[in-house]
């Protein structure tokens, strides 16, 4: 079965083909200044093939959530941000760069440019921000964190997009997309199916709760720019099985 499981913010495990990956695993409920509601317990995730990490923020690289994870697996991670995690004692650490692909248990693994700036702080070693195309007998695109970019375009038609469409604090800064351009998003991608994420998990202190305010609205705007995509927006721990898969 084809399935995407979302755990809230940028966490999603994809399953094509009997290949489980996890993307930016943020499972505790206290990030630096962020916090959510609830934590995810590392066996909600079930059994892993390998994690794929689009940027440094702190938000979706988080080690301490890396910790409560195998550390015999697999790590894709952008160049330059590999000695973090090989520091928490994962051996199985891949860098990467926009265009590189590789083979992850029997998937394909695409890296992708994203518009965002990434980095951990002054002294933190320089990386770029990605996403990651997964490919079996579907395609799955997980943006990671990214603003709209031309190049999108070369990388549809998709059976499945994971988009962005939020935050975690009032407003958002450049390089995200909102719900809006998130539906633009889907013009140029040509996905059969789109699932937002990056809404309505964190915030930090004060900030106001968005709740599905973004989902929602992401909702209506796909319908009117993209209306042949099939948009299906999940509760925290909520599975989206990929058309074809259903159970008959």
């Amino acid at each position: 079965m084809n399935r995407v499981t979302w755990l809230g913010h940028s966490t999603v495990v994809i399953e094509v083909d009997g290949t489980r990956l996890v993307t930016d695993p943020a499972l505790r409920r206290r990030i630096w200044h962020l916090r959510r509601s609830e934590a995810v317990g590392a066996s909600t995730l079930g059994k892993l093939d390998g994690i794929l990490v689009s940027h440094a923020h702190f938000d979706h690289l988080d080690l301490g959530s890396l910790d409560m994870l195998d550390s015999s697996l697999t790590v894709v991670v952008p160049t330059g941000a590999g000695g973090l995690v090989r520091a928490r004692g994962f051996s199985r650490v891949l860098e990467v760069t926009a265009g590189d692909e590789l083979e992850l248990g029997g998937l394909r693994v695409r890296a992708t440019h994203a518009e965002h700036a990434s980095g951990r702080g002054p002294f933190s070693p320089r990386s770029s921000a990605l996403g990651y195309v997964v490919s079996g007998s579907v395609s799955v695109y997980f943006a990671g964190d990214t603003d709209l970019f031309d190049a999108m375009t070369e990388l549809g038609p998709l059976d499945l997009a994971l988009l962005p469409v939020w935050g975690w604090g009032a407003r958002l800064p450049a390089g995200h997309l909102d719900p809006l351009r998130a539906a633009e998003a889907l013009r140029l991608l040509r996905p059969r199916a789109a699932v937002p994420i990056h809404w309505g998990t964190f915030r930090a202190p004060f900030a106001p709760k968005s709740g599905s305010a973004p989902a929602l609205e992401f909702e209506r705007a796909a319908a009117r720019v993209a209306p042949d995509v099939k948009v299906r927006t999940l509760e925290i721990g909520e599975t989206f099985v990929l058309a074809g898969d259903e159970p008959g």
